[in-house]
């Protein structure tokens, strides 16, 4: 044989390396129907070009722009090992917008970074549909991403996720916990379970114990994490957004890190009354299961309380009735203390410094 003829023979093309670029395509295709569902009037370009170009939504005279990125951790793996592909968007654009939520700012934009060996046209649309659902619900547009087809990099099934998110807020309305001070109240708003935090320690539990999650138990470890945004916006463009002087996204770390981001003076803390909610039955269940001590689950989990408000202690029950009537459930969990003053810790409460 020639050397000619062995080259001939040995000829690759870029789907024989395992990625396949009519997939890609079709994935587009596939998802451009959900993504137009989410586009905002400011966007400027549509799905597939090379950058996403929108304004700045209009009504600001000083706009300042709040950018978010984060991802779904180890959750994934649970719902790549029982199929539940549909929810992790929403957790994507959860984790992303929530964060940018805590300023006061709206988010207006979302792109994402799917990433896999060899893509799964199937599981693809359902992950995407389940982002450009979590956009519709944070009044997000869905402006593009990146499908990253990577053979070799990721086990056979496996893909993972990164989210990109953009706010806009007014420069005197920016939140940042500067006005936090000893006798406010905070103001807890209910999780949907773990959300998209811990699940290291959930699956760790999970394999120790030789437990094989039943449907139920599924649900409620994989139920997609909530998005505050459109309760917190109206409640903002109301009559309190004075009154709230912080506001916290208990996510990674739990109250004992996420807390003290908000809390600027050394001298000042958070004491949480940890028997004014009751935990959801998931995180009773994983304490139990995993013998976790109470410090390691509030460093962890959220224990059923996803977002927090600090608000002027005369203006907390006005400001709850106006979440109720949003149609929350929200519970005063605790206040700022003055940490030189405050002695003791009653039993049944924590004391959350600042760091």
């Amino acid at each position: 044989m020639s050397d000619q003829t062995s080259k001939d023979a040995t000829r690759l093309s870029y789907k024989d390396a395992g990625v396949d670029i009519e997939a890609g395509a079709a994935l587009v295709t596939r998802i451009s129907s959900a993504c137009k569902a989410t586009h905002r009037p400011e966007m400027l370009s549509n799905l597939g070009g090379f950058a996403a170009m929108t304004e700045i939504p209009g009504g600001y005279s000083q706009p300042v722009l709040v950018s978010g990125t984060d991802g779904v951790g180890t959750k994934l793996k649970l719902a790549i090992d029982f199929q539940r592909h549909d929810g992790v968007g929403q957790d994507l654009v959860a984790m992303c917008a929530n964060d940018v939520l805590v300023t006061g700012a709206e988010p207006f934009l979302f792109l994402d970074y799917y990433a896999t060996g060899a893509l799964e046209l199937d599981v693809a649309e359902r992950v995407i549909k389940g982002i450009a659902k979590g956009c519709e619900i944070a009044g997000c547009s869905l402006a593009g991403g990146e499908t990253a087809e990577m053979p070799g990099f990721y086990q056979a099934g496996e893909y993972d996720l990164a989210g990109f998110c953009v706010g806009v807020v007014e420069k005197d309305q920016v939140i940042d916990g500067g006005g936090v001070a000893p006798g406010q109240v905070l103001i807890g708003l209910p999780s949907s379970g773990p959300h998209s935090n811990g699940y290291s320690l959930i699956r760790k539990v999970i394999e120790q114990q030789g437990i094989e999650p039943n449907a139920d138990l599924l649900d409620d470890l994989l139920a997609p994490t909530r998005i505050y945004v459109k309760t917190i916006l109206t409640l903002l463009k109301g009559a309190y957004r004075s009154e709230i002087k912080g506001m916290v996204h208990i996510t990674g770390g739990g109250f004992y890190e996420n807390i003290p981001r908000i809390i600027n003076n050394a001298d000042h803390g958070a004491l949480i009354n940890l028997d004014s909610w009751r935990w959801p039955e998931i995180f009773s269940w994983l304490q139990q299961a995993g013998n976790i001590t109470q410090q390691e689950m509030l460093t962890t989990f959220n224990c059923g309380m996803g977002f927090l408000l600090v608000v002027d202690a005369d203006a907390a029950d006005d400001v709850q009735a106006a979440l109720h009537n949003l149609g929350e459930s929200p519970v005063a969990i605790g206040h700022i203390v003055d940490t030189r003053e405050q002695r003791d810790i009653p039993a049944g409460h924590i004391l959350i410094r600042h760091t």
